[in-house]
């Protein structure tokens, strides 16, 4: 697996000779963050060898090399989830790659589903912490080059730049949300009484991506930051028939509040 990695690392940085300093991941709906990027160059999925290709709608499925808030970043304009039936260790195989590309942080968005009573539909929520409820993406043997057998996952989202989000959205009068994301496989949206459980064991919020990909970039020493849209209520009284197109089309809506505290956050980094 380490030298897909490094095989996957260096065709890329010989069709790019870009190093960047941030690593983007844009979840469901959330590709209008790219209009923001200065770009230098696209590279498709399936032009990357040993990479997975996107198969949900809303994903387009590409590398992004430019500048966003004045630094080097590359953004995946698309993401892989366990419930595509791939294989664990490459969902996060692009994180791996990041890594070897240069990245020193980690932002990644998503679109989830509020289980908190105060959310309301389109809210933006700045995850703190997670419930992983979707297998563990380091079981299996360990890679001592990435990272520790045992990994401590006490800070799983960077405290400093959870702050610095916070500030950045008082700064600029957007309401946001911090809380704990559940993640599960899915594809399934959740039964009311599933929503009604993670909200017992301490979710305010639960999708099916983002925490694969962090508990790969912390086993990496990545710091990480991740923010999620929520797209529809597993709150009693407000839950109703969730559609993926539904979905996207709140992302889409509320992704421009987002894509300015990003931007601003990756600037001040």
């Amino acid at each position: 697996m380490l030298e897909k990695i490094k095989n996957t690392a260096s065709f890329i940085q010989d069709k790019t000779n870009f190093q960047p300093e941030v690593g983007i991941i844009l979840g469901t709906g959330l590709g209008g963050l790219v209009k923001e990027i200065k770009i230098e160059h696209t590279i498709d999925y399936g032009d990357i060898p040993n990479f997975p290709v996107s198969t949900v709608a809303g994903h387009h499925g590409r590398l992004i090399f430019g500048e966003l808030g004045g630094k080097k970043i590359v953004a995946m304009q698309g993401r892989f989830h366990f419930y595509e039936g791939y294989p664990i260790e490459m969902v996060i195989f692009p994180v791996r790659v990041m890594k070897y590309l240069g990245i020193k942080n980690l932002f990644v968005s998503n679109a989830s589903g509020g289980v908190h009573p105060d959310f309301e539909i389109g809210d933006l929520m700045i995850i703190n912490d997670h419930i992983n409820l979707i297998t563990n993406p380091l079981i299996g043997e360990n890679i001592p080059e990435l990272g520790p057998r045992f990994l401590d996952m006490s800070e799983a989202y960077d405290k400093a730049l959870v702050a610095k989000a916070k500030q950045i959205a008082a700064d600029n009068k957007l309401k946001v949300q911090e809380g704990c994301y559940v993640a599960t496989t899915g594809p399934t949206f959740e039964t009311p009484k599933e929503y009604q459980y993670f909200r017992i064991i301490g979710g305010d919020a639960v999708g099916m991506s983002t925490v694969p990909e962090v508990i790969a970039a912390r086993h990496m020493g990545i710091p990480c930051f991740a923010i999620s849209i929520i797209t529809d209520l597993g709150v009693p009284g407000k839950i109703v028939e969730v559609t993926h197109e539904e979905v996207q089309k709140v992302a889409a809506k509320a992704e421009t509040k987002m894509t300015l505290i990003m931007k601003e956050l990756i600037s001040q980094i």
